[in-house]
């Protein structure tokens, strides 16, 4: 069977599959189930910088929900957006894809563009672990206009009302990249707080005014939209966190934060 093999195993994450499972349990330990939300920004850097930030977004979902996650990446080597029809390998095992749901989609399959994409492939081993029985519709986004953001979160609103399906939203991104903590934490809050009130015009008007240097806010904003689409009203900011509050050097951090809609 052909599928997504692991591109970025044992880097980002751990290869060896009890180490794997041991890091997850030890992420979601103190994670209690909090609501259903429709959607969440969950970052993609490496586990021990990120992964317990992951962790509390993935948190806000019930963990019972065995539908389909959308889960909605940037492209960080300029390629167009486009999906994936392939099962997607874990250390814990492989993904399913929801076929019907990618092929509604109507996006450009494209297998070769996602082969070492790693801003997909982080969140699915928290997939696997969290949710064993859900399966993906994995969208890697190239152009991040916000025009092409609103395009995006339509044609996944129609896959939903097509299908039928049980659906959350997974966008994918982190937020400042190697800037001092002080500003990071300051742009960072600055640029989420408009998406509590589900504002993503805002939120792009905010994001180009300091030029906040987040790689997924195209995927934020398809995400927050598709939500709008299914009746949510708001979201939370759950958690914000930087690399420097792993490695104790602050002078130029990246800044992590999960983000429930609900």
């Amino acid at each position: 069977m052909k599928m997504r093999t692991c591109a970025v195993a044992g880097m980002f994450y751990p290869r060896e599959p009890s180490h794997l499972e041991q890091l997850l349990e030890k992420f979601f330990k103190g994670v209690k189930p909090d609501g259903n939300a429709l959607g969440i920004v969950s970052p993609h850097a490496g586990y021990i910088y990120s992964g317990q930030v992951a962790a509390t977004a993935f948190g806000a979902i019930d963990p019972d929900f065995s539908g389909t996650f959308v889960v909605i990446g940037p492209s960080h080597r300029g390629y167009i957006t486009c999906v994936s029809g392939m099962p997607w390998e874990t250390p814990l095992g492989v993904v399913d894809t929801d076929d019907e749901f990618v092929r509604a989609l109507d996006i450009e399959i494209d297998e070769l563009s996602h082969r070492d994409e790693h801003s997909l492939e982080v969140q699915m081993p928290f997939i696997k672990y969290r949710f064993p029985r859900a399966r993906i519709a994995p969208v890697m986004m190239g152009q991040q206009d916000y025009a092409g953001a609103i395009r995006l979160a339509e044609k996944v609103l129609h896959a939903i009302h097509m299908t039928k399906r049980d659906v959350r939203i997974v966008a994918s991104s982190d937020f400042s990249h190697y800037v001092p903590a002080e500003k990071a934490r300051s742009d960072d809050h600055w640029a989420i707080e408009p998406l509590l009130t589900l504002d993503t015009g805002e939120f792009y008007r905010r994001i180009a005014e300091r030029q906040v240097t987040a790689c997924g806010y195209g995927p934020i904003t398809a995400m927050v939209n598709v939500c709008a689409g299914l009746g949510a009203k708001a979201a939370k900011l759950i958690r914000y966190a930087t690399s420097g509050d792993v490695t104790g050097d602050n002078r130029e951090v990246v800044g992590y934060a999960s983000i429930a809609v609900i």
